[in-house]
Parts: structure tokens; C-alpha cells; sequence
């Protein structure tokens, strides 16, 4: 499900073709996943947004530095998309901007989710000495910088998109921090 929403999104691929790949019979489906194939976008949200987390927590750890790690987290993804021939973008992307109102479940994950990506950076960046409004206000920055970067890369088929802004991310950050720019390695 997660390569289906990264490459093609929720409405793109049927649940006989999610089957079909994971080689399993629809009634296996729906013993764990009562909730079909929404039930199981959702899951599959939750677990990007646990993975981001996890990803950017490892970064984190390893600087100690939250604007040298959203540097570095920005720069894996590049490299990821790039990887992909620039098909696989971010599935929470992809699946907001094919969402209905009729997708609670699915809209309500997705919500959540940036919302805890947000939250996340704003900890970090509070921790690091930003003051709590102005952290959240450069998370919310983060997050809608980075995912219009993303797609925009995407169609490009360039990452450039996604390294101006995270230079440019970076760059007022540090500024933010009253840190020294770093010139680029």
C-alpha cells in the first residue's frame, strides 16, 4: 500500500491490484483491515509519519543540532526522490491532494500526522533555544516548505527545488538561532 500512495495515491490503485501485490486473498484483507481499503491507507500514514519521526529522531541524535539534522533529513529525502526517477514523493503529500470530504478517516490521519511532524520540529527547535510561537510558526514553515519542494521536484524531475528551500530552510533557522551560516560541504 505504501509504494501504491508514494507513486500513485489512494484513488490510483484499485484494492484487486493492492491484492494482487501482496499476494493475499481479500478475505485475509479484511480480517485485519475491516475498514478496507481506506482502513488501510490510514495505517499506512500512520507508519510513514512513525518512520519520519524515527528518521528524524536518528538524525538528531547522531548532530545535535536540529538545523544541521533538518539539513541532513532534507538532503536523504532528495536523495530518495532522486533515487526513485522521481517517482516515489512523499505518500502524505500524494494523498492530501487527491483527499475528498468524503475521506474522513484518511483526512483525519493526515492531520494528525503533520501535526505531529510539526510538533516534532517545534520541540527540537524549542530545545534548542527558539522561543515555543516562533518554533511552531518555523515547523508549520518546514513542513509546507518541504512538501511544495517536494512536488514540485517531482514534476520537475530535479531535486533543485527541494535544495533551495532547504538551504534557504537552513539559512533562517540559523539566523532564528543567532547562529553563523555554515558554508556548504
Amino acid at each position: 500500500m505504501l509504494d501504491a500512495l508514494r507513486t500513485r495515491g489512494y484513488h490510483g490503485v484499485g484494492l484487486n491490484e493492492l491484492l494482487t501485490a501482496a499476494r493475499a486473498p481479500k478475505g485475509v484483507l479484511y480480517h485485519h483491515f475491516p475498514g478496507g481499503k481506506a482502513e488501510l491507507a490510514v495505517c499506512a500514514i500512520e507508519f510513514v509519519v512513525a518512520k519520519l519521526g524515527a528518521d528524524l529522531d536518528k538524525v538528531m541524535q547522531r548532530t545535535g543540532d536540529p538545523v544541521e539534522a533538518l539539513g541532513a533529513w532534507m538532503a536523504q529525502a532528495q536523495r530518495v526522490l532522486a533515487g526513485s526517477g522521481f517517482a516515489s514523493g512523499c505518500p502524505l503529500a500524494t494523498i492530501a491532494l487527491e483527499s475528498t470530504p468524503d475521506d474522513e478517516a484518511i483526512r483525519a490521519a493526515l492531520a494528525d500526522g503533520f501535526s505531529a511532524i510539526r510538533t516534532r520540529l517545534a520541540d527540537a527547535l524549542a530545545g534548542a533555544g527558539m522561543a515555543h510561537e516562533q518554533a511552531r510558526g518555523a515547523a508549520a514553515l518546514i513542513v509546507s516548505a518541504y512538501e511544495g519542494a517536494l512536488v514540485q521536484a517531482r514534476v520537475a524531475g530535479s531535486v533543485q527545488a527541494m535544495s533551495d528551500a532547504s538551504e534557504a530552510l537552513v539559512g533562517l533557522l540559523r539566523l532564528s538561532l543567532g547562529r553563523r551560516n555554515t558554508p556548504k560541504a
